[in-house]
Parts: structure tokens; sequence; C-alpha cells
């Protein structure tokens, strides 16, 4: 294992980012992809099909990020910048809503043998047998505000989770959408333990990214959902060595990972999975061989402040991930700054807390040498990494104006 180190060199106004590196002993590098990944998003060609007829989710951009790129030492910095997703600010939105779409369908297809299609739902066909489901969540932020849209663009009741950590304004934004809003205490962990008893005392449908033994049907919706990421900056992909991507309990870097190694086979790139140090479940799951939990996780970023994996997310980055980098917090509010109010023509990216932590690894790794040993960073590489959500202000003032009634 490399020891934690701080990154140095480079030019004097880039963030200086403290990471820690944890190669994956199991990763089967170029092997061709195997079943248990490929099962994990089965259902990503539905998922996207019907992604793309919802209001207001178009494509979102693809940055190239040439004088940042210039300054690390690196050939390109690709970024997906997910920071207006459908108008709510977050990679989130695609995956809660389409379980929820599923959740829905699957009532209405059970009762009366036919499936609805999304456009369906939307325009009130079998409004009365949606309405008699309430999904449950627990969040902190984007989920919950992913699976309340679904909720209300499927006629469906919602009730969200959140521990009291969890800002008012968050909260608010998901109350606007319709849900209802419980708080708990004890952190996020403790939520998602609530949810089970509530949703099993109620006869509600949890609607969790989390997956666990038992309970894997409804989060493989979620990242069967996330694999439009990966749709829409496939043309450039034979262009990618390394792609960074942040991990709370795991469901989009699995379905990242998961979509690239069935797309590109022995070919894909390297799989970086980021994590924040206090929050670092993948890392300690690596060392130790087998899903790990932490306890009392803690970071600012939020998205990311979890400390169980995903067993989903673990069957794929188990032996597709072929290394972890952790960031402080610290990092954080540098490069958010940087992304804002970037250098050269580089475009300007408002990201959230954990929305960051991708640029923050790769900024770490390509000003530490061990590192980029460690990884095979080098001037010829060519980069990939997600902002996953934007600042929350502003997602809320756009949404007012795309998200139809």
């Amino acid at each position: 294992m490399i020891p934690e180190t701080q990154s140095r060199g480079g030019e004097e106004r880039l963030p200086s980012v403290n990471i820690r590196i944890v190669p994956n002993p199991r990763t089967v590098g170029s092997q061709p992809v195997p079943p248990q990944v490929q099962r994990v998003i089965a259902n990503g060609e539905r998922a996207r099909a019907e992604v793309r007829t919802w209001p207001d989710c178009n494509a979102t951009p693809l940055h190239d990020l040439a004088t940042l790129a210039r300054e690390l030492g690196i050939e390109r910095l690709f970024v997906k910048d997910e920071s207006n997703r459908c108008g709510l600010g977050a990679f989130k939105s695609v995956g809660g809503a389409y379980a929820v779409y599923r959740v829905v369908a699957d009532h209405v297809r059970s009762a009366t043998g036919r499936t609805p299609t999304s456009r369906g739902l939307m325009a009130g066909q079998y409004r009365d047998l949606a309405r008699t489901l309430m999904v449950v969540c627990a969040s902190a932020g984007n989920h919950g505000r992913a699976v309340a849209w679904g909720a209300r663009l499927f006629g469906c009741a919602c009730r969200v989770y959140l521990d009291e950590s969890v800002s008012a304004q968050r909260a608010g934004a998901i109350a606007e959408l319709g849900a209802q809003v419980h708080r708990t205490r004890g952190g996020y962990d403790r939520a998602v333990q609530q949810v089970a008893t509530d949703a099993a005392a109620n006869g509600w449908t949890v609607v969790s990214d989390t997956a666990y033994p038992g309970y894997t049907e409804i989060p493989s919706y979620i990242m069967a959902g996330y694999t439009i990421l990966v749709d829409e900056i496939d043309a450039v992909l034979d262009d990618v060595t390394h792609v960074f991507v942040q991990a709370g309990v795991g469901g989009l870097a699995g379905a990242v990972c998961a979509d690239l190694w069935q797309r590109r086979g022995a070919a894909r790139p390297r799989f970086i999975v980021v994590e924040p140090e206090g929050a670092a479940c993948f890392a300690a799951s690596i060392g130790r061989g087998g899903p790990t939990v932490v306890r009392q996780p803690y970071s600012i970023m939020g998205g990311l402040n979890c400390g169980v994996v995903s067993t989903l997310a673990w069957d794929v980055l188990e032996h597709g991930a072929d290394a972890v980098v952790t960031i402080d917090d610290a990092a954080v509010g540098p490069t958010l700054t940087l992304l804002a109010q970037p250098h050269g023509n580089d475009p300007r990216i408002v990201a959230g807390e954990s929305g960051c932590a991708g640029v923050a690894a790769v900024i770490g790794t390509a000003q530490n040498a061990e590192a980029r040993r460690a990884l095979g960073l080098s001037e010829t590489s060519r980069v990939l990494t997600i902002v996953t959500e934007g600042a929350l202000a502003e997602t809320r003032r756009e949404r007012r104006t795309s998200i139809r009634e």
C-alpha cells in the first residue's frame, strides 16, 4: 500500500490533495467481462430507452479540461458534468427515478397483465393503481430527490428518511417534489435500518441504492439507470486510459465499471474508485478481501459518507477496480473553487461537495510521483472522471423552470 502523501509540484494555483492509494490485488485487469458483472447491468438497454423519454433529461455535457490536463502533466482530462441532470442536479436522478418506474410498472403488470411505459404513466395511465403504492428510501439528499421526483412522475406516494445532519435546504428540495420527509438520528446507515423496519411494518416498497443479501432487484434497476452516463460518452471511450469514479455505497462506480467492461472487454481502461478518507468502505473492503463495514463514517462529502458497500457494486468492483484512491475533506473547498474559477479556457463547472471528488483524486494522483507510477499515469494518459452533483442552490433554481408538472 502506498502511504498517505501530500501532493506537491505542479502549478501553485492547483489544490494540494492528500491521497492514499489501495491497489486491488484481485483485479483481473484486461480479462473479458465475467457473467456476474454482465448480470448487474442486464437491464441497461431497457433503462436507457425509458430515461430518454423523460422530460428535460437530455444528455449532460462532457467537458475537455485542456488547461488543467496540461498543468497536471497528462494528455487529456474529460469531465462528465452531471450538475444539472434532469434539472435535479445529480446523476442519481436517472437511477432512483428509473427504479420507481419499474416498481410502479411491475405493480401494474401484476394487477392487469400489462406493462405501462414511462410516458403512459406520466400521462396518467393506471393512476388509481399507482397511487396505492408508497415508495420509501433513506438518503443524504440526491437519492431522495431522485426517488421523490420519480414518484411524482409516475404517480405513487413517497417518503424519504433523512438523518438530522442533512441540511434543511436538502430536505426542502425533497419536500418540494411532494414527498414526505422523515428525520432520523444516528447517521445514514441508521436511516437505512429505520426504512427497512417501517417498510416491513406498513407494506411499503423500499427503493434503496444499497444491495444486500435478499435485496438486489431494485438496486440493479438503479444501476441500470446509471449506465446512460457511459452511453453518452461512448464515442470518446477509445481515447480513455484511466477512469476515476467516486463511491458512496458504490452504485455509480459499479455501474460505470460494469458497463465500460461490457463495452470494451479486455481493452477497458484502468478503473479507480474514489472515496473520502473518513468513509472509505471500499478501501477497507479491498484491503481485507471482502465487504467491510466502516463504523461511524464521516465526511463533508455527504453523498459519499457511507460505511457499507452495496453487494452488487462489490460483485463488480472486487475484480473490476484496479485501485481505490482516498482523499481528505480538506481537498473539497479548493477543488470546488478551481472548477468554478477554471484556468485558461477550461469551462466553468459549479459542483457540489461530493461532485468534485473524482477531479480532486485526479489532481492528487497526478501531482504525486509515487502515485503516478502506481496507477500508470503519464503525459500520454487520457483520464475520464465525473462531476456527480451540482451546487444545491443552483440546481433548485434550475428545477423550478425545467421540471414539468
